[in-house]
């Protein structure tokens, strides 16, 4: 049969790859930023970090496309003033929002003269979008498109239902899960409007990810995916619930599918980059803002950490943290000192072309590299009223709140009724003095602070230094209302939180 030289032509036009603008600029541009935050997932949540129950092969595949920290930490053991820190990239006590706000953010936020990443990003030409949990305040001042996002598709409250009836085909509501309607507070918005989402929580927020990036992969973006999964309600549709019809436990199985709809979302946004030609001009990054919960009937798992949210041992602040960058980063490495939540600020906007720095925050990039072999931080710092943490390479020292409340004493929800004002920052019975050695002993089982004194005076006299540089805890912006108690080291302490 003879072939026309038109047909040829049409036939090579054919065979020839489609070139998208993205990807003619992929070598040349500012790489794209995205960053994927989980809400409570525990450091034992995710196959890579050791899970026997969860499978999570998206998760573990950007852990093998980058570098995995094994000692990645948050600046606080609960959701809102983790956030704060993460943001701006200071810790959240030097502007204030030191505390859960416990549903009083429709009337605050955090100090309106911060600079948040998004302003940053912003001004270097990124398009800047969020989508999901923000719980940092939820009036027009302090909504994120005024604190330099471009867009915004999510929950302005610390939490919301992952749907409000049952849909077909069955699911399970579990502990502290029941559907329920979502109310003006956890509602649902785009931009600054309300708007009514029937399908499940987690696919939806995945679903405007995907769009987002397909509706900016001709500029630089950064994408801020701030999942609800998996905190309470824990809530779950039948086709990830099945997934582990073989756990027993149903609040176990329940957290698990959790977990798998957030492995899925990670895995939608990779594709997406990758059919945009961007996947390997990009930064992503994937925390969570605290350890998982202690109060979902042992659903999660912070591997053999002490604590949980709420604490400041290692199950409260010791977190899963990613970095994967293909064009740039080493892949399936380990690093294995101590960073921070607070260090994606300077890491982001180097990244950009333009670092920036604060007090607080690190650029991550060259030490990831190899191009430096120092500590990112001498010292790690915390503080939540008169809980005070610091670390160094190896020690930790911790100090909790001494208390004659019982567990009489606790409310309904597991929690302690604060007083008119809120918990005063005074320690009339003293503090708990905690000193882990964190090399030999990271499940923080053996207080050798009697054995150490000369220890526990230089880290006393480091956080003091620190905690001069801070307003004191009663300047802050909302006074702590949360708390409860736990037992430590044979001692009934007082979390404030």
């Amino acid at each position: 049969m003879k072939i026309s030289p038109a047909l040829c032509l049409a036939s090579l036009i054919i065979m020839l790859p489609v070139v998208t603008n993205a990807q003619v600029d992929s070598a040349s541009r500012q790489p794209n930023i995205v960053f994927i935050f989980a809400d409570d997932l525990g450091i034992g949540d995710t196959g890579v970090y050791g899970s026997t129950i969860i499978d999570t092969p998206n998760i573990d595949a950007l852990a093998a496309s980058g570098v995995r920290f094994t000692q990645g930490y948050v600046s606080h053991p609960v959701c809102s003033p983790s956030r704060a820190g993460l943001l701006t990239g200071r810790y959240q006590q030097r502007h204030g929002w030191e505390f859960n706000p416990a549903g009083r953010d429709t009337d605050n936020g955090i100090a309106l003269d911060q600079v948040t990443i998004a302003d940053e990003l912003g001004e270097r030409g990124y398009a800047t979008g969020m989508i999901g949990k923000w719980h940092l305040g939820q009036q027009e001042q302090y909504h994120p498109m005024s604190r330099g996002f471009d867009e915004y598709f999510g929950v302005l409250a610390g939490g919301s239902q992952f749907f409000e009836t049952l849909p077909e085909g069955g699911a399970y509501a579990g502990t502290r899960g029941a559907p329920v309607n979502r109310s003006a507070y956890n509602a649902v918005y785009r931009g600054r409007e309300r708007v009514q989402v029937d399908e499940y929580l987690t696919d939806v927020f995945t679903e405007e990810a995907v769009s987002f990036i397909d509706r900016h992969a001709n500029d630089p973006f950064f994408l801020y995916l701030s999942h609800t999964t998996p905190h309470t309600p824990l809530q779950a549709t039948k086709p990830y619930l099945d997934r582990y019809g073989h756990v027993q436990d149903m609040a176990t199985r329940v957290y698990a599918a959790m977990v798998s709809s957030l492995d899925d979302s990670v895995g939608k946004v990779v594709e997406k980059l990758k059919e945009i030609g961007q996947y390997e001009n990009t930064l992503i990054a994937f925390l969570s803002d605290n350890g998982c919960a202690g109060y979902i009937d042992n659903a999660c798992s912070n591997l053999n950490f002490a604590g949980f949210k709420r604490y400041h041992q290692e199950g409260g602040i010791r977190i899963p943290f990613l970095l994967s960058w293909p064009n740039e980063l080493p892949n399936n490495k380990l690093y294995d000192k101590p960073v921070i939540s607070l260090d994606l600020m300077s890491t982001f906007t180097a990244a950009a072309g333009d670092r920036v720095e604060t007090e607080d925050s690190v650029n991550l990039l060259p030490y990831i590299k190899g191009e430096r072999s120092d500590d990112p931080h001498e010292f790690l710092f915390w503080r939540a009223g008169p809980t005070q943490a610091i670390r160094d390479q190896r020690w930790k020292l911790i100090k909790y709140k001494l208390t004659d409340f019982t567990e009489a004493d606790l409310n309904d929800t597991g929690r302690l009724d604060p007083p008119a004002g809120g918990w005063a920052t005074g320690t009339p019975l003293g503090l708990i003095t905690l000193l882990y050695d964190l090399q030999n002993d990271p499940q923080e089982s053996n207080n050798v602070a009697g054995q150490h004194p000369d220890i526990v005076q230089r880290l006393e006299a480091e956080h003091a230094r620190w905690n001069d540089e801070l307003p004191p805890p009663d300047e802050t912006i909302l006074p702590a209302i949360r708390s409860t108690l736990t037992d430590v080291d044979g001692k009934t302490v007082q979390l404030i939180f």
